[in-house]
């Protein structure tokens, strides 16, 4: 039977999916350092999953750590620490590797990568869950209705709190650069270009922010012009030592704070094609559809190098988690 590998386990995020990827019958080994034993222990028996300890600072250690696994899926942040180490290590052994990483930083090197990769005949897959699977399913999808994509504008709305690790992420990775996509390359941008976008309810200002989507985006839609905003609702980002927050938001918080997405998708005759996405909420979307791209590598679902969730699986794939959907949005619905 293929294993899969979830380092990291022992965090917020990384215990959900792997929750979800036992549920579904994988067999499964839950990793990380070896301060996590006692989390992972526990975590480990309730699942009936083995567990295997190592740091990423030796090499050697990270190559046993890996024998025997078919997939890799990487739940430890921040990535700017472990995505590289990791993604070096998965194409040495052939383990075909995932992550959830929404740091830029995690894409350029996938890219850097990809040579490698497509060698070893491994798949890199970062952002397999979160901002990444969602947008890009919900570009995808506005892309193909229209003939000649010229640009895409798209907004997350983010609701509710952050997990512990998120923002222990947020805050050692705070890009210097707004950043959006002209002519294929990343250029910066004022910061103070904020617009409004409707996610649903009516008009909600948003404002222009520096996501990997520009670079994933660009790789499976091959649109050349990208921006991407964010609106972020009050209380999500919390105040005060990220040490002493909770773990993450309770079931509850998280059933009571859904995501939404829209995007522009403006073709070469001026025409715009808009599309509004509304799913759960983003760690409970993140663990489900880390848990379901693990599967479908399992599976044999599989391009070597660098590739997105919406490109390896289609544009659907947002679609297939929980009780995502996309709406098209007309023109008399819009205002147009």
């Amino acid at each position: 039977m293929k294993t899969l590998m979830i380092y990291g386990a022992a965090g917020y995020t990384g215990g959900m999916a792997a929750e979800h990827a036992a549920s579904a019958g994988i067999h499964l080994v839950v990793a990380g350092r070896a301060k996590d034993r006692e989390s992972l222990d526990i975590l480990a028996g309730r699942l009936g999953a083995d567990i295997r300890l190592f740091s990423l600072d030796d090499p050697e250690a990270i190559a046993r750590g890996l024998e025997g696994i078919f997939v890799l899926l990487n739940a430890a942040g921040p990535f700017m620490n472990t995505a590289k180490p990791l993604m070096s290590a998965a194409i040495r052994a052939g383990v075909h590797y995932l992550d959830f990483s929404a740091e830029l930083d995690t894409y350029r090197q996938a890219l850097a990568l990809d040579g490698q990769a497509r060698a070893a005949g491994v798949m890199l897959l970062p952002g397999s869950g979160g901002s990444v699977a969602m947008l890009g399913s919900l570009a995808g999808h506005a892309v193909a209705r229209v003939t000649h994509p010229r640009t895409i504008s798209i907004a997350l709305q983010v609701a509710g709190g952050m997990s512990r690790g998120s923002v222990t992420s947020a805050s050692q990775n705070i890009t210097t650069e707004t950043l959006h996509l002209v002519g294929g390359e990343l250029v910066a941008r004022s910061p103070e270009e904020v617009r409004d976008f409707d996610f649903g309810e009516g008009p909600l200002s948003s404002f222009p922010v520096t996501l990997p989507d520009l670079v994933t985006l660009h790789q499976a839609t091959g649109v050349r012009d990208i921006e991407t905003f964010v609106h972020v609702a009050a209380g999500a980002f919390p105040d005060g030592d990220a040490n002493e927050l909770p773990a993450g938001p309770s079931s509850d918080e998280r059933a009571a704070n859904r995501y939404h997405a829209v995007v522009e998708v403006t073709d070469m005759d001026g025409s715009v094609a808009r599309s509004v996405l509304d799913t759960v909420n983003g760690y409970t979307f993140t663990a489900m559809a880390a848990a379901e791209a693990a599967r479908r590598v399992l599976a044999g679902e599989v391009q070597p190098g660098f590739q997105t969730p919406a490109g390896l699986f289609g544009n659907g794939f947002a679609e297939s988690i929980a009780d995502t959907r996309i709406i098209d949005v007309t023109p008399s619905e819009d205002g147009d």
